[in-house]
């Protein structure tokens, strides 16, 4: 529906060993993705590898910087951190923590102390070692930004311990944090020369597979091969060059004319373009998925008019109809929603959340109108993307037919995001919350992030319930615990209503089939590595046939 800033942005993506998700199978065809154009063109291969060779990847959005402490990453960022940088652990296919850079992570048995020891002989494009004392340099630059530092909140101390490692000691339980090690923005580790560069955040230094090499902003970022990668025999490609092509149409036309090799998409439109023809390679991910997808939806500020009104919020979600809107927008290729999780998953409730309902919608329409003595009248955010302004258009419509004034604000992409941060909206086309565990979109829903310099609660609803079970998620090794607990936030935010649910947000990758191997990713211990994640691969082992 818009701009995701979902559950990987600044420390997303998954969380808690055992947590207790449906997994995605682990045959080789899967590699998380749910449909593909069939053998040889399912981006997996068995072949030996080719090294060489260069290709280019379009995009749906930019980035203002690469720092994953102090910037605002989304899809195409973490592209860029994947290609740069290497994260301390991974997610496997199944939805299993192993460590990455680190070489162990354990905790103590209520899960307020962590212990990272880091593999050693890994050295930073610069040369400079990756040791204790770098990782405590990006954590403890992660605590202190006004960004990502609220999702830190349980860690109290981070102390070099040894060499090689460092513990971390929270002052609450947090059973999930291996998961904030993996699939987060805060996962990635920078060379201290960056962090401590003034611009440094437009000049990566890592440890990954590819060195920068050139930025040029909305017109490609290019990095070459890491001759000194520790990964041994990675990666494959010589080099490779970001494109962002914020139209999905244009995209499609750059991958037809040979300008781009592969490209993502969330547009349905795309799907069917290129789903069964075998002259391209394709994945998606329309299937199940681990822990709950990102949902299209409309964020609501709640702590301002005139969404601070619980009942016009009532009236926004009987005017909104989730099924017509997954068939008008997204060609009924994608699963309605009317909470957080998709039915199969172990998370999955129904809840209060209202039933489409128009008349319904009107006459609560009337009768703020009648109590304040004023039309109800406001502004809906929109990114500039023409999808997303027909989405846009569509909402608009539907609820002007319950006597709604809706006027449309299309911006950039980095303003909406620096505008919901700052509370600086009423309503906004959003796509947010895939996460491998829901503890990952703690900081979205918190009552203690509502607030502050930087809320990363942007929707600013602020319920106690919401936070006591989100505590006792934290709390607890049972997952059985944990799936109660989630269950209870997924009914809050229905009867709280700060956010008017659309659809499942469906993501596909599709290449030229020369591409090799994009959807086949391996953890360093040769485990089948979760792939295709809301638009994100991992470009280490790609190569061109």
């Amino acid at each position: 529906m818009a701009h995701a800033f979902g559950r990987r942005s600044f420390l997303t993506g998954g969380v808690a060993l055992g947590a207790g998700f449906a997994a995605l199978g682990t045959g080789s065809d899967w590699a998380g993705a749910s449909l593909t154009n069939g053998p040889g063109r399912n981006g997996i291969s068995t072949a030996k590898p080719k090294r060489g060779g260069s290709i280019t990847f379009g995009i749906d959005t930019e980035e203002g910087g690469f720092d994953p402490t102090s910037a605002r990453w989304d899809e195409g960022g973490f592209l860029y951190g994947r290609t740069v940088f290497d994260p301390l652990a991974i997610v496997t296919a199944t939805g299993e923590v192993e460590p990455y850079l680190a070489q162990s992570i354990t905790s103590n048995p209520d899960f307020t102390v962590y212990t990272i020891t880091l593999r050693p002989d890994i050295s930073f494009h610069d040369g400079t070692p990756l040791n204790a004392a770098a990782l405590q340099l990006n954590l403890e630059k992660q605590k202190a930004s006004l960004l990502t530092g609220p999702a830190l909140q349980p860690v109290e101390s981070i102390l070099v311990t040894g060499p090689l490692t460092v513990t971390i000691t929270m002052n609450s339980p947090w059973e999930p944090f291996p998961y904030a090690l993996a699939e987060a923005q805060t996962a990635y580790i920078a060379a201290p020369s960056m962090l401590n560069s003034a611009d440094g955040t437009s000049h990566p230094v890592g440890t990954g597979p590819f060195i920068y090499q050139q930025w040029i902003p909305n017109s490609h970022f290019t990095a070459t091969a890491n001759p000194h990668y520790w990964r041994k025999g990675l990666p494959y490609l010589s080099s490779i060059t970001f494109k962002p092509i914020i139209d999905p149409s244009s995209r499609v036309d750059a991958l037809e004319s040979g300008t781009i090799d592969i490209m993502h998409t969330n547009t349905p439109q795309n799907f069917a373009q290129f789903r069964h023809n075998k002259k391209w390679s394709y994945v998606d991910n329309s299937g199940p998925v681990l822990g709950q997808p990102d949902v299209n939806c409309v964020m609501l500020n709640t702590a301002a008019p005139p969404f601070d009104n619980h009942t016009l919020r009532v009236a926004m979600a009987k005017a909104s109809n989730a099924k017509v809107y997954a068939k008008a927008i997204d060609l009924g290729l994608n699963t309605p929603m009317s909470g957080l999780f998709l039915p199969g998953s172990r998370y999955y409730t129904k809840t209060a959340y209202p039933a489409p309902d128009p008349k319904g919608a009107a006459k609560l329409v009337t009768q703020i109108k009648k109590a304040s003595g004023q039309p109800v009248a406001f502004t809906l955010t929109a990114t500039n993307n023409p999808e997303v302004e027909r989405t846009a258009q569509f909402l608009q419509q539907e609820w002007g037919q319950a006597g709604m004034n809706v006027t449309i604000n299309v911006q950039e992409q980095a303003a909406v995001i620096n505008d919901a941060l700052a509370g600086k909206y009423q309503a906004v086309t959003w796509r947010q919350f895939g996460a491998v565990v829901p503890d990952l979109n703690y900081r979205w829903w918190s009552t203690t992030t509502a607030t502050g310099p930087i809320p990363l609660n942007m929707a600013r609803n602020s319920d106690p319930r919401i936070q006591a079970a989100l505590l006792s998620a934290r709390a607890s090794g049972d997952p059985e615990v944990r799936i109660k607990a989630y269950q209870k936030v997924n009914q809050y935010l229905g009867e709280d209503i700060p956010y008017l649910y659309g659809d499942r947000s469906t993501w596909a990758v599709i290449a030229d089939p020369t591409v090799q191997n994009f959807n086949n990713p391996k953890t360093p211990q040769g485990t089948e590595a979760y792939a295709l994640d809301a638009g994100v691969i991992w470009p280490t082992q790609i190569w061109i046939s």
